[in-house]
């Protein structure tokens, strides 16, 4: 539809009161007016006035992100369909070099994007008192120089084993001398680190060089985690088997379940879970049943459930090159599973679909 033919039908939002699409239910209860307090998208005397705002601007590559288009040429032809930026809230197509600014822009703000509209979803009510941490791979183009090789032990090694990937391995990753290299993979690429909880909501993550997870990342993004709110229970695999973690949640008043790894030590402990032997620490009074913690436990597999549905958001498929337009493409699609379970919630849907349904 052009320009042309819109002037002589001038009724769109009229239109869109009795319509039901993907980018109204999107957005119809998200507030994105803080985009425009972070600075970098404030105006600015010494360069040109942008041609959109902000808050457009993300609605219309959220959009794209839900229909699998992520590249900015991509993303700038699918704007160009009137009916689609309209919904997006644009007077204009976006152009291409706007829709480049933005994407560089909010690589500055990506991941304070994300935790302002984690509040909005806490607002909802949507988080329960379990939360799960748990890392995944992002896998880079092969072109991507700031990528490195990382080894997942819970990849399927004959899926990316082939010669060119065995030459580089050697050089490029770290000694796994406690992984069964049998029973894993190697991929190129980075990491991601996701605390979550309720119907498969992040509320906490940070971009990694590494799937493999390190002491100091697990407790800033379980720190960011407790700031959203005060759960009872976090629960881990045995890659955080970390003694700090262990404490830092304690502290808290947060119970830590992570499997005991008796592989960090020369001399292990009989027990089943680190917070065993971490709580005595703590206090001679408290105890837990081991029931109580294997059954807790059994509900780890929700964050990994989580990941799945990021990663049906677009989480896994960067179309980018470079750490920083990688890490911004990860928060976008963490974005986009956020705005999804909001508008399902108000839908009266089940906020832990993957996707909003409209009436046709």
């Amino acid at each position: 539809m052009s320009a042309t033919s819109s002037q002589s039908h001038p009724s769109f939002a009229e239109l869109f009161k009795h319509v039901d699409t993907v980018p109204l239910a999107l957005f119809e209860h998200l507030d994105l007016s803080f985009l425009k307090e972070f600075p970098v998208f404030a105006p600015n005397p010494c360069r040109r006035k942008r041609e959109h705002d902000a808050p457009e601007l993300f609605k219309g590559v959220i959009y794209c992100f839900s229909r699998d288009i992520y590249g900015i040429k991509q993303v700038a032809k699918e704007l160009q369909d009137e009916l689609i930026w309209r919904q997006c809230g644009f007077d204009s197509a976006p152009s291409h070099q706007s829709i480049r600014r933005f994407f560089t822009d909010f690589s500055i703000v990506a991941e304070d994007a994300f935790h302002r509209l984690v509040e909005q979803v806490t607002d909802r009510d949507l988080l329960d008192n379990t939360f799960r941490i748990d890392s995944t791979d992002i896998q880079a183009n092969s072109a991507d120089d700031d990528a490195t090789w990382n080894y997942d032990p819970t990849a399927d090694s004959d899926d990316s084993k082939d010669e060119e990937n065995e030459e580089n391995q050697e050089s490029d990753t770290e000694s796994e001398d406690d992984q069964d290299e049998d029973d894993g993979g190697y991929y190129y690429g980075y990491g991601c680190v996701i605390v979550s909880t309720g119907p498969k909501i992040p509320v906490a993550a940070a971009f990694t060089q590494r799937k493999q997870i390190d002491e100091e990342t697990a407790r800033r993004v379980t720190r960011d985690a407790l700031a959203v709110d005060h759960p009872m229970w976090m629960v881990g695999d045995a890659a955080f088997d970390m003694l700090a973690w262990h404490d830092d949640l304690i502290e808290e008043a947060v119970v830590p379940v992570a499997p005991y790894n008796p592989r960090n030590t020369d001399d292990p402990l009989d027990i089943e879970y680190r917070v065993e032997d971490r709580i005595k620490e703590h206090g001679e009074d408290v105890h837990f049943k081991q029931s109580t913690l294997d059954k807790t436990y059994e509900h780890r597999t929700q964050v990994e459930r989580t990941i799945g549905a990021s990663k049906d958001c677009g989480l896994g498929t960067p179309s980018v090159r470079g750490r920083v337009r990688v890490e911004s493409h990860v928060f976008l699609a963490l974005c986009l599973r956020l705005a999804t379970a909001i508008a399902n919630y108000e839908r009266g849907a089940n906020p832990g679909k993957t996707s909003v349904e409209v009436c046709q």
